[in-house]
């Protein structure tokens, strides 16, 4: 099930897009508050946007324009709205978005061709372990998803070993959605009540939230803990609440395939110019065939680095590695630049390291300052210092560690409304932009 747009020519999907590109500028043009102010503001000549090139012309779009002109993005009645959802707020405050029965089609065509590209078919029971509630768009997106392929869907929900592994004896369903780690307590509760995890039926899982690969596509320390007891395949995903669209890895697990009929994809730099191929920086969208709320050159604030070669699997689409970071969680450690995810893929290489959560603060003299809290159930010398040591072989950092009960952590993790695990808390007064 691979859409045919995604088998043509790179020629040919350039022009594809242009022309969507087209009809979403008119949209805009029409519909928008937001964006009519937007373009008048900046004396934007809509004329002159023919090509993917000309969109530099238009300023890109941020997070603080959403969240302080929210209502004003919305192109449709309210009437219209069938369902709202919210972004997690993880870097601010958390953004609305309303879903016209348009846009619920595409999500469910979207996450559809995704659990394609993971080789999901009408024959698999997919189950569900985040949740589909608390205006969490993922969720209703993978239930959406699994019902426009024809597969079975069980949702259960996030967490309780115990509940899971119920519904897996019980369903037998063949692929999992849950974040990586969360294998990990699976395998553990497995060992400790005499199930054999290879013998069920599962035989792979769509990883959310946590990456799985490193920067070469190689295993990272966590699917590799994973794929050591529980021998299945882990498919990567990435996607958001503002793309509504997901880059999902296909068989070849070479990073996150595109999809040109949904979303216009550019990497620029710190300066908002285009990265050249192969660097890495931030992942801007435009949404095509979003009726509610389109966005137009909107800054994810996720950095990435782009694949534009052709695939194995017969899509010509660009791929997207794993996220390098968020840029608002970037971290300056004395002369070296530090993002969350390099520290989680340090820290699961610790099988003392039970859980864990990371803190930035600023110093007295406003440099930033990295504590990593701990749970352990067995804390000693020697692990204090070859955590320090494999930080510094590694990283060229020596963070402060501190070491509090698995309890704690956890508390600190799933906060109040939570959706899903918090690894990450800034202190800092001033957010790097």
């Amino acid at each position: 099930m691979i859409p045919e747009i995604e088998k043509r020519s790179k020629s040919e999907i350039k022009n594809f897009q242009e022309k969507e590109l087209q009809l979403l500028l008119k949209y805009l043009d029409k519909n928008s508050p937001f964006y009519q102010k937007w373009f008048n503001k900046h004396k934007i000549n809509l004329s002159e946007i023919r090509t993917l090139e000309d969109l530099v012309k238009i300023p890109v779009t941020t997070k603080d324009e959403l969240q302080k002109y929210n209502n004003d993005f919305f192109c449709v009645k309210t009437s219209k709205i069938v369902d709202y959802v919210t972004t997690s707020g993880t870097t601010g405050k958390p953004v609305f978005f309303g879903l016209t029965d348009k846009d619920l089609d595409r999500l469910a065509y979207n996450e559809a061709i995704s659990f394609a590209c993971s080789n999901v078919t009408k024959n698999d029971v997919i189950q569900l372990m985040t949740t589909i509630d608390r205006r969490f768009m993922a969720g209703l997106a993978y239930f959406l998803g699994a019902r426009k392929l024809s597969a079975g869907i069980i949702r259960v929900g996030a967490g309780i070993p115990e509940l899971q592994w119920d519904s897996i004896n019980k369903f037998n369903p063949t692929y999992l959605i849950a974040v990586p780690s969360f294998l990990l307590k699976l395998i553990e509760y497995a060992e400790n009540n005499d199930i054999d995890i290879n013998k069920s039926s599962v035989k792979g899982a769509i990883c959310i939230g946590e990456p799985l690969k490193n920067q070469d596509f190689s295993l990272n320390v966590l699917s590799q803990k994973i794929k050591s007891k529980w021998h299945i395949d882990l498919y990567s995903t990435y996607a958001s609440t503002e793309m509504g669209t997901a880059f999902a890895e296909c068989e070849y697990q070479q990073g996150g395939h595109h999809h040109p009929e949904l979303i216009i994809v550019e990497i620029l730099d710190d300066n908002d110019d285009p990265v050249k191929e192969g660097e890495e920086g931030e992942l801007v969208v435009t949404t095509l065939g979003v009726e509610a709320m389109p966005l137009l050159r909107f800054k994810t604030g996720d950095i990435v680095k782009a694949h534009n070669d052709s695939c194995k699997c017969g899509r010509n689409t660009l791929r997207l590695g794993p996220v390098v970071g968020r840029k608002k969680q970037m971290i300056k450690y004395k002369g070296t630049t530090i993002y969350p995810p390099a520290m989680h893929n340090l820290l699961n290489d610790f099988a003392e390291v039970e859980n864990y959560i990371i803190e930035i603060d600023s110093n007295e003299i406003g440099t930033d300052k990295i504590t990593i809290k701990i749970g352990a159930h067995k804390v000693s010398l020697d692990l204090v210092e070859k955590l320090k040591d494999h930080f510094r072989a590694k990283l060229r950092v020596s963070p402060q560690i501190e070491f509090v009960s698995v309890k704690e952590i956890n508390i600190l993790r799933f906060p109040k409304m939570s959706r899903k695990p918090l690894l990450f808390i800034d202190k800092r007064k001033k957010r790097i932009e």
